[in-house]
């Protein structure tokens, strides 16, 4: 089931002219996935100091489709494509009313915080994960 939020392209987002700096999209975008685990449950601030797992992001792959102007509603789209021993792959799309800006695929891996590598889902956090996981042949076959 995806994940949808809404943020507005604001003024320091933007270059001179006005259209979307494309660094700025990328901070928006870790506040909106920030977000959603805090949704399901799984709020950084404890994820981090309490439970020292950390989120890297190892690939990230993002197609521009139409540019962004100041003032624009953006609505965020995240999927959950497929859970790994210790990865998480997510989709998302990225749309200001009919127009699609961006999309993205990007590869989260969970990380201890006391040894800098990869761990295992801890079970709590992989159920949370699945209830979200997106259910489609094409993804299945890959997981």
């Amino acid at each position: 089931m995806a994940y949808t939020t809404s943020r507005r392209l604001n003024f320091g987002d933007c270059d001179p002219s006005g259209i979307a700096y494309f660094p700025s999209y990328l901070n928006i975008l870790v506040g909106v996935y920030e977000e959603f685990f805090r949704e399901i449950g799984l709020p950084w601030p404890e994820m981090i100091s309490e439970r020292r797992v950390g989120l890297p992001t190892i690939t990230l792959d993002l197609a521009f489709k139409n540019p962004g102007f100041h003032g624009d509603l953006m609505d965020f789209t995240v999927k959950v494509v497929r859970i790994g021993n210790s990865s998480l792959d997510l989709e998302h799309e990225v749309r200001a009313g009919d127009r699609l800006l961006w999309t993205a695929r990007q590869r989260l891996v969970a990380t201890s915080l006391e040894t800098h590598k990869a761990c295992q889902w801890p079970d709590d956090m992989r159920a949370a994960l699945t209830q979200h996981l997106e259910k489609n042949d094409a993804h299945d076959s890959a997981a």
